[in-house]
């Protein structure tokens, strides 16, 4: 597509960047829309807030005075009570109703970021997975901690709703060792435990997983996470390096993003050569962070981002632009 099919006229439309704080990913964004000729407007969503006094639509955007913005790229949620996040999401899903296009919307961003929810839908469509359970009966976690120890499979136990590889721990057998299941009352009352998927690796051959960047419902970048650690976030000092997008991988990277119903993903997978595609999905993440992957990827990751949500979501003409903007 060239560039000019995809040019707001001068002053036209004004997109919010949904952020909890600003920085790198935030500034290629704006810059990004800036080529197109759009406005980049960064706003969080703890600022935002219902009002149906303030307008006949019922919100506030601060930046956006009476009005709405033409679309919203949702870079970040800040961690809140549960009230607060219910609130934020709520602007995210009042947007969506009042016709602007959330990039993801709200309900892609509940399923990925619900850890046990993602499981539930990559396994009911049929995407490679490693079997989850997510309960709050303690006699019964520890019963499936020691089933499947006794087959030989470890654990990980994993926040329902953490990120960036936090409070991971690996249960069962570990090491020649037994670990078992901790208090509940000190994960938040809720185990979501997901199959170790084990790999082969030595200290010249650190372990790895993938994370590939799905855009509109397309494969368009991947790269190797390693590390000696099991736990390989780039978070975590795991060493992005780049690696061929193999038609496999993309295949199954597509199907998750499907399945949760992404404008965009970072879908992360493992391998497992039991598996045809080689690999398993073990995370799908919607507000996904690309630093590591576009200093080894040959494309600007925020520039295909903004033109998907121009050319998909709002359409590439004035007409269609005039149809769904808000002022």
């Amino acid at each position: 597509m060239q560039d000019g099919g995809l040019r707001a006229p001068a002053g036209f439309a004004r997109v919010a960047i949904f952020t909890d704080e600003t920085g790198w990913h935030t500034r290629r964004l704006r810059q990004a829309l800036a080529r197109r000729g759009f406005e980049g407007r960064c706003v969080d969503l703890a600022d935002c807030r219902f009002d149906t006094a303030a307008s006949p639509h019922g919100l506030v955007i601060p930046g956006f005075g009476r009005g709405l913005p033409c679309a919203a790229l949702v870079r970040g949620i800040a961690g809140g009570s549960l009230e607060q996040i219910t609130k934020r999401l709520g602007i995210l899903h009042a947007l969506r109703a009042l016709g602007v296009p959330v990039y993801n919307d709200a309900r892609a961003i509940e399923r990925s970021v619900d850890k046990a929810m993602t499981s539930f839908l990559l396994q009911r469509a049929g995407v490679p997975t490693p079997p989850a359970w997510a309960l709050e009966d303690e006699a019964q976690a520890r019963r499936i901690v020691m089933r499947e120890a006794a087959a030989g499979h470890s654990l990980v136990l994993k926040p329902m709703f953490g990120s960036q590889g936090k409070g991971l721990r690996r249960l069962g057998p570990v090491d020649g060792d037994f670990v078992a299941l901790p208090s509940l009352s000190s994960v938040s009352g809720l185990a979501y435990l997901q199959r170790f998927v084990p790999q082969p690796e030595s200290p010249a051959s650190p372990g790895f997983d993938w994370r590939v960047l799905v855009v509109g419902g397309r494969a368009r970048a991947a790269m190797k996470r390693v590390s000696a650690h099991w736990v390989r976030n780039v978070a975590r000092g795991a060493r992005c390096t780049p690696c061929a997008l193999a038609p496999g991988l993309a295949a199954l990277a597509e199907a998750a993003a499907a399945a949760l119903g992404m404008d965009y993903a970072g879908v992360d997978l493992v391998p497992d050569a039991r598996q045809p595609a080689g690999a398993q999905v073990i995370e799908v993440n919607g507000v996904a962070a690309w630093r590591g992957l576009q200093r080894v990827t040959g494309f600007d990751i925020a520039q295909a981002l903004v033109d998907d949500l121009l050319a998909r979501r709002l359409g590439v003409t004035a007409d269609a632009l005039a149809q769904v903007c808000h002022f």
